[in-house]
């Protein structure tokens, strides 16, 4: 099939229900020939490269100060191989999160400043009169259809609710290919239509072929509908917007041409399990102040997420056509992580793309265990590493190359990690005579000596600047949601929102030794060339039986008891040393199992821990959903139960 030409099909078949076609080219763009467009952007801010001095060239800063400290350390008696490689470890991985920390300073002081809307965009006052047409596309993939229709529907009477209704349709894009999800889906849907009376303006398309994944979807869509809708919305399965916030985002593409894109920050909700809440308190609180900071100095080549976001339809057609990567799977073949990619192309085509976080009203679910979250940053690892092959392409803005480079680097921090505390510890080991093979004991060795004698008070200085800028961020969030009188009530005040953020780091630092061990991993089979696959995600139970537990995570425990044990062998004082990774090792079970359940998350729930200002006062769109799904899943108990009666 050429993929640049329109398709011409019926408007629907039997498992369809579609308006008349309108298509629009989509052609296929090249990574090999292209150039920036230099149009000018009226949307960019204002001092765009001294913002960008400032993070960049801070971040540089701050890691030429602590690379001269720790090679000041280092290099007491000559520099050898370890110190070397340790050296560059340590300055790849502090500009990591000295970056981190100049743009979450920056968000910080924008939030103080109250200086936070962009492209027009408030929260509160009168609603813009729309005069364009914005589609709003739900992608499946084998999700719950009940749940998903239940979401749509909140979404749908929300945007009614406004009185613009007659500006938007929305499609439900079905990739799904297990049967009975299929069957339920239509099923669903018609009772969705009828439910709201949207036969006019709810619609359900079932691809045949689900190539080039949730990407292929949506350019199907494009090429068979685009050009009837000037924007389009894009959802995900577990996605809730207000009314408002699309028909705010639907003015402002109408009033400011130049912008292909605007990204909103969508706030975490409806946590059950532990892990769950602890994420969506990190989203809620550290989220804001890290997102400002990257939409300051990201300007007009935003990054775009891959939903709650709208486009405008032209330019996703005339510029975001993803080719096939050269190269054997997994480095090859589909674009996995098409998001990053389609935003550096529309950029690079001469439009504007914002990041918006200021709209209150844009939510989506987290992954209600570590294990689910492991097995999506699994495939999120595949497609961000996938990105080398997209770094060359001609023509791309040096902003978006740096998004690409930001993404891959995030897995490879896993295990630069890991190589840092592991040559932290050989080069006492060495220097103690340990690889000599003398003696497997070394009673009273410890690296913590080891490195007060090189330089007691700069290895003091350098350890805790590296903590101070790595913890910063969430401090500075803290500080933010204090002056925010709403949102720290929201939070349960001061003290549970101070409590809750102890215990979020707590709990993180517990858990990094698996996610470090996992991530670690990934990167090994995707370099080794394992697929990640294509699975549906789970949305409420993250609980896993204990034969489960023991499958994923009872490697992990041995791992730390057979280090541990030979740690302590050679040195208790070792073994004391490298505790929090150990530590984190062993319990990797219970802790799974102990954040994967309902009950510590509800418990906590009801001390005010982990608390949002969503579930004080949730937002109608939310409380309405929540209503439809708990229905639905009545409906489905009475048929489950009537079913046995009917069979006899």
């Amino acid at each position: 099939m050429n993929p640049t030409a329109p398709l011409h099909r019926p408007s629907s078949t039997p498992y369809e229900a579609l308006p008349p076609e309108s298509p629009l080219a989509m052609p296929v763009q090249s990574l090999s020939a292209g150039a920036l467009s230099r149009a000018p952007l009226p949307t960019l801010p204002s001092a765009m490269g001294w913002r960008r001095l400032y993070v960049i060239g801070g971040a540089a800063l701050l890691t030429l100060i602590a690379a001269y400290q720790i090679l000041r350390v280092l290099y007491v008696g000559g520099l050898n191989l370890l110190e070397g490689v340790l050296l560059l470890l340590f300055v790849f991985l502090f500009a990591w999160i000295a970056l981190a920390f100049t743009s979450a300073l920056a968000g910080f002081v924008l939030i103080l400043s109250r200086r936070r809307w962009r492209l027009g965009l408030k929260q509160g006052g009168e609603l813009p009169a729309l005069g364009e047409r914005t589609a709003l596309l739900a992608p499946t993939y084998n999700e719950d259809p009940e749940r998903l229709m239940a979401g749509l529907q909140a979404i749908y009477e929300s945007v009614a609710a406004t009185g613009q209704l007659d500006k938007f349709d929305f499609f439900i894009l079905s990739d799904s290919t297990k049967e009975p999800i299929r069957q339920a889906e239509i099923r669903a849907f018609q009772a969705l239509r009828e439910r709201t009376g949207g036969q006019a303006r709810i619609f359900y398309r079932r691809r045949k072929n689900n190539a080039e994944r949730k990407a292929g979807n949506i350019a199907e869509w494009v090429r068979r509908f685009g050009a009837a809708y000037p924007h389009m919305l894009i959802l995900d399965a577990d996605s809730l917007m207000t009314g408002e916030v699309i028909v705010k985002l639907s003015g402002a593409m109408e009033q400011h041409p130049d912008v292909a894109l605007i990204q909103t920050l969508p706030m975490i909700v409806n946590g059950q399990t532990l892990f769950a809440r602890m994420q969506q308190f990190a989203g809620r609180v550290y989220g804001p102040v890290i997102a400002y900071g990257i939409a300051w100095w990201h300007g007009a080549e935003s990054n775009y997420w891959g939903h709650n976001a709208i486009i405008r339809t032209r330019a996703f057609a005339d510029h975001a056509g993803l080719p096939e990567l050269r190269g054997r799977r997994p480095f090859g073949g589909t674009v996995l992580s098409h998001d990053f990619v389609e935003a550096a192309l529309m950029r690079r085509g001469g439009w504007a793309l914002h990041m918006v976080p200021g709209l209150v009203g844009s939510y989506e679910e987290g992954p209600p265990s570590l294990t689910d979250m492991l097995v999506r940053d699994r495939r999120w690892c595949q497609g961000n590493l996938q990105h080398t092959a997209v770094l060359p392409a001609r023509g791309l803005h040096w902003i978006n190359r740096l998004h690409l480079l930001i993404g891959i680097g995030h897995y490879f921090t896993a295990p630069m990690w890991a190589m840092l505390m592991l040559i932290g510890l050989a080069i006492p080991l060495d220097h103690a005579g340990f690889f000599n093979w003398d003696s497997v004991r070394l009673p009273g060795f410890s690296p913590s000596d080891y490195w007060r004698d090189q330089d007691p008070d700069r290895v003091l200085w350098v350890f805790v600047a590296t903590m101070a800028v790595l913890l910063a961020p969430k401090f500075m969030a803290y500080l933010a949601l204090l002056t925010d009188p709403d949102t720290r009530r929201g939070c349960g005040g001061a003290v549970r929102a101070f409590v809750s953020m102890i215990f979020e780091t707590l709990l993180a630092a517990l858990m990094a030794p698996i996610t470090m061990y996992v991530q670690s991993r990934g990167v090994a089979e995707v370099l080794a060339g394992k697929d990640s696959g294509w699975e549906s995600q789970r949305r409420d139970d993250g609980s896993l039986p204990l034969s489960g537990l023991v499958r994923s995570y009872g490697g992990l425990s041995l791992l730390g008891l057979l280090i541990g044990s030979m740690a302590y062998v050679i040195s208790p004082p070792l073994a004391a040393w490298m505790s929090p990774v150990i530590l984190g090792l062993i319990v990797s079970i219970p802790v799974v199992a102990f954040t994967s359940s309902r009950g510590p998350g509800q418990f906590l729930r009801k001390l005010g821990i982990f608390r949002i200002p969503e579930e004080v006062t949730p937002p109608p769109v939310l409380v309405r959903a929540r209503q439809l799904r708990a229905e639905a899943a009545q409906r489905s108990a009475q048929q489950a139960s009537a079913a046995p009666v009917a069979q006899k």
